[in-house]
């Protein structure tokens, strides 16, 4: 195992708080450094707001655990400064695989429009993700920005207050109290922060358990996603394979319902079924193992009076499809302006419910995909295999019923549709860029789309006028100028426009649409920025 488990990455250090007699108050306190903490942190910390993460531990999570970071994800790194890093490090892939039993069932490729900056995918270790973000947040602290990381610094209790909520915070040097305007709990699925508020978290516990194992391997498969229904190494069950950087491959095996999970874990129970798998040939070591059984769970609400839940402390979803992390960032994606604005005192505080609203809706969406992928994957009744397993003999044959395998839908951000800060669709523009809609990528030249749109309310305007920038209640969106012949693709047009020869789109900073005309119109504009930031 490698030595990045064993080596503080934020050691604990006395601050300022616990000297005695001293009640400090913070804008936004953040509980857990995991990666939806630490990116919740670095988006407000780059907006100005005083933040501070308390964790209880003080290095990266052991194992590499989340690994597959969908593009949506990379997008919102690009505008944290850390997206770069982040391919750099990791490992790109497009392409997968699905076999049953010894057969190949088909390929697929995750095919994007042309010139987009970030990949469908990549691949790195939870691990390596948050060393990266650790580091941004020291390269923040540099520049001034009001950020800490607080390792060994355990919550022990919640108190809710109208307008703050106290936290008593244990440390390997006694106790103390702080305060915060917002708690952000980021504290997984095994939530203490739920736990000391009394708050439930209900959901359906499936009964498989699966085998996670990181193995170090010098092998010639490709990087692409390869998942097998019944294969003669794991009969009856499933497995999955995906490669990590430094010669690191995940493996997933099925293992079915009533096991001893202690002795699952085992090395000489692990390695026969590796063996099994990569054939005697393949030189491997174990890195890690773990072994879960799927679940399916989230809070009613997402927001608890001045305390909000993010990532798996608020929703959890099965791993097929790589729907937990990637959902959790696109949480501090939603929150982070939001608070700002309220902060700022920019935004009513009921901006904050509209991140439940919207967030939820998205928590949903994921669920129902996580589920319906646990039936295809592991049916309960003879029926549903019998159906499972005639769909697969008729991908092989025929695409029709491609669609209809299910190894585990993969990411894609939300669309919201029903949120009450997008205004009415007024173009006549394609679906995909519809109020609500995440803002699709296009390259400019020699650079893209969304670097231009950045982290503030802007005006996208196509070829058509508009001032050089709208302010409405406190809120400013600046205005970024385009024309299709900036884009000698026409991936802008296709996007945005379809047949329109114009068009204004209104940006939220999470990058979401929350507008759009074929022609500025000042009137309509400004109620909608007034809706935006949750005034009407």
């Amino acid at each position: 195992m490698t030595k990045i488990f064993d080596t503080p990455l934020y050691a604990y250090e006395r601050s300022a708080d616990q000297e005695e007699g001293t009640r400090a108050r913070h804008s936004v306190v953040i509980i857990g450094a995991g990666p939806v903490g630490l990116t919740t942190a670095i988006d407000l910390a780059q907006q100005g707001v005083d933040v501070v993460v308390l964790d209880d531990n003080d290095r990266v999570s052991f194992g590499s655990r989340a690994i597959c970071f969908a593009k949506r994800p990379l997008e919102i790194f690009d505008r944290l400064g850390c997206g770069q890093k982040m391919v750099d490090h990791g490992v790109q892939w497009h392409k997968g695989k699905v076999f049953f039993d010894t057969r190949e069932v088909y390929d697929f490729s995750l095919t994007e429009e042309q010139g987009h900056k970030r990949p469908a995918f990549i691949n790195l270790q939870q691990y390596k993700l948050e060393q990266i973000l650790v580091e941004r947040i020291r390269t923040l602290q540099e520049e001034g920005a009001p950020v800490e990381i607080r390792g060994r610094n355990k919550v022990e209790a919640v108190g809710q207050h109208d307008d703050h909520v106290a936290l008593e915070v244990e440390t390997p040097e006694g106790s103390y109290t702080i305060e915060a305007d917002w708690l952000v709990a980021c504290d997984g699925a095994n939530s203490a922060t739920r736990r000391m508020l009394g708050i439930g978290f209900d959901g359906e516990v499936f009964e498989d358990n699966f085998l996670i194992a990181d193995v170090v391997m010098e092998a010639d498969f490709p990087s692409e996603r390869w998942f097998w229904f019944d294969p003669p190494f794991n009969q009856g069950q499933s497995a999955l394979l995906h490669k990590q950087p430094d010669n690191l491959w995940r493996i997933d095996l099925q293992l079915g319902r009533d096991i001893d999970k202690e002795r699952e874990k085992r090395p000489e129970n692990v390695l026969p079924r590796l063996k099994a798998m990569l054939g005697d040939k393949v030189k491997f070591s174990l890195d890690w193992i773990s072994i879960y059984s799927f679940q399916c769970s989230r809070m009613d609400r997402f927001v608890h009076g001045r305390t909000i839940f993010a990532g798996d402390s608020a929703h959890q979803v099965s791993p097929f499809g790589a729907r937990g992390a990637n959902s959790g960032l696109q949480d501090a994606d939603n929150l982070a302006w939001k608070l700002k604005l309220v902060l700022d005192g920019a935004a009513p505080p009921t901006l904050i419910d509209s991140y439940h609203f919207e967030r939820a809706q998205a928590a949903d969406e994921n669920i129902r995909h996580s589920t319906n992928a646990t039936e295809f994957i592991t049916p309960k009744t003879e029926m549903s295999h019998i159906l499972r397993d005639a769909v697969l003999d008729l991908s092989m044959h025929h695409a029709f019923a491609r669609p209809m395998v299910n190894s585990g839908r993969l990411s894609s951000p939300c669309t919201y549709d029903d949120s009450r800060l997008n205004s009415a669709d007024a173009l006549q523009a394609p679906a995909t860029t519809r109020p609500g809609s995440p803002c699709m990528d296009a390259p400019l030249g020699d650079g893209h789309l969304l670097d231009l749109l950045g982290n503030k309310f802007c005006l996208l305007t196509i070829d058509a006028d508009a001032p050089d920038s709208l302010t409405e209640g406190g809120v400013t969106a600046h205005r970024v100028s385009l024309s299709i012949k900036d884009d000698p693709t026409l991936t802008l047009k296709r996007q945005y426009l379809g047949n329109c020869p114009s068009g204004v789109y209104l940006i939220r900073p999470d990058q979401h649409v929350a507008a759009r005309r074929e022609a500025y119109d000042e009137p309509h504009f400004r109620a909608a920025l007034r809706r935006a930031t949750g005034k009407e």
